[in-house]
């Protein structure tokens, strides 16, 4: 058995660093923070599964931080398979960015889907892995986070309709506000310059060229349009 708040400690701690590399790769093209997270990732994720989820860096923190909480026991079958794919993930990005330098979508695509595996669980203690588990095995799993496998579906708490019209109506109004704040659009600041600019000629000013001249790792993205528009360069 494990205790499955310090899983989802470890797997908001994971989360955090994850989606730090993350952007760093998606934004800036700085793909260093996700070549060393992939390699604490897949250490950390060995350890787990062929080891002891005992001595895992990220348990050991998790359970400390959790440490005053009540644990909450679940089985560990069902976390290490779950803790399977994820290694399986891991070794793909290894393979991919650490060993080949290979930057392209496939790469967004698995980090996407580690992100969107540690947030459910985090998040919700949704183990994403444990529910493939029990669609691959006979013996479904015991002793599942929340008593999943031991609440009664008839006794589980419902969403009543007021409750859903609450939620679309708020999504309508998220809706409307980006669509308002989009539409307006919002100001831009232009660089002074000693002289001003013909409009005739249409030159630009050299300072804000050379501000709008994209770096190579955009280029090499093939981000130019989104960082043009990140810096307000369109």
């Amino acid at each position: 058995m494990l205790n499955e708040r310090a899983v989802r400690a470890s797997a908001g701690i994971l989360f955090f660093f994850a989606f730090i590399s993350f952007m760093n790769a998606f934004l800036l093209g700085n793909f260093q923070p996700t070549r060393v997270f992939v390699v604490v990732f897949l250490v950390d994720f060995t350890i787990r599964i062929f080891v002891n989820p005992g001595y895992a860096p990220s348990l050991i923190i998790g359970q400390w931080v959790v440490r005053k909480q009540q644990a909450e026991y679940v089985g560990a079958p069902q976390k290490r398979f779950a803790w399977t794919i994820g290694l399986v993930l891991a070794l793909a990005m290894l393979y991919l960015m650490v060993l080949n330098n290979v930057i392209g979508p496939i790469n967004m695509v698995v980090c996407s889907v580690c992100l969107l595996l540690l947030f459910f669980e985090t998040a919700f203690g949704i183990c994403v892995g444990c529910k493939v588990y029990n669609l691959l095995n006979k013996e479904q799993a015991q002793l599942c986070p929340g008593g999943v496998c031991e609440v009664p579906q008839a006794s589980r708490s419902r969403t009543s309709p007021a409750q859903m019209v609450i939620v679309l109506l708020f999504a309508a109004l998220i809706a409307f506000a980006a669509q308002w704040v989009y539409g307006s659009g919002a100001p831009r600041t232009r660089p002074t310059s000693a002289a001003p600019v013909p409009a005739a000629t249409g030159a630009r000013d050299p300072a804000e060229e050379e501000r709008c001249t994209v770096p190579a790792f955009a280029k090499a993205m093939g981000h130019e349009e989104k960082w043009k528009q990140h810096n307000g360069c369109q």
